[in-house]
């Protein structure tokens, strides 16, 4: 019996990470704005088919998926030149079988995801559905489209607090998108807010 193909084409780009390519594909990975990421095989596992075989790669060094694509961040003992190809046919060709991408979505199981619920619990305040809303319309699009992903953690004491992922975790320029972006954002639409400050883990 002839396997199913799903025609796909991909595209690999560059983010403002050196270390993360973005590969964008034209057919949906995940739906209703999901994103999930994985920074090793032991959290992607029972997870994740797609990021497992990729954590196959020895310089594949964190997933993320969202949306149309998947970013992957790779060790900095490789050039991009090297491996890009490389990567963009075995994600391409992945999604053309028609494998699974996400079998489950985590919860909380990974040390990253418990280290955030140990980390700290915010209450519900009454800013948190204003912030959400200008995250999702000015902020999220641009991160998305640099391969990454912004999730709101939480509000107290005039402090948001936010969770960068895919490229834009340990990116250096995320810094000044937090700061002089997002925060300027914020501020200016929300007087009790000073600060806008990035979950580290």
């Amino acid at each position: 019996m002839e396997e199913k193909r799903v025609p796909v084409t991909m595209y690999a780009e560059m983010t403002p990470n050196p270390l993360t390519m973005k590969f964008v594909a034209n057919k949906h990975l995940l739906m209703d704005d999901a994103s999930v990421e994985f920074g090793s095989m032991q959290e992607a596992k029972g997870y994740s088919p797609l990021a497992e075989a990729l954590f196959e790669f020895p310089f594949v060094d964190n997933v993320f998926i969202a949306g149309n694509f998947v970013t992957v961040t790779k060790t900095d003992n490789v050039d991009w030149d090297f491996i890009v190809m490389e990567l963009r046919e075995f994600i391409k060709e992945w999604i053309a079988q028609g494998k699974d991408i996400l079998v489950m979505m985590p919860q909380g199981g990974g040390s990253k995801e418990e280290a955030v619920a140990v980390k700290k619990e915010f209450a519900p305040s009454e800013f948190d559905e204003v912030i959400i809303g200008l995250l999702n319309e000015y902020v999220k699009p641009a991160v998305e489209n640099d391969g990454g992903a912004i999730d709101y953690v939480g509000f107290e004491d005039g402090v948001v607090t936010v969770e960068m992922k895919g490229s834009c975790s340990g990116c250096p320029s995320s810094t000044a998108t937090l700061k002089g972006g997002i925060e300027q954002l914020l501020k200016s639409s929300i007087q009790e807010v000073k600060e806008v400050v990035a979950l580290s883990v």
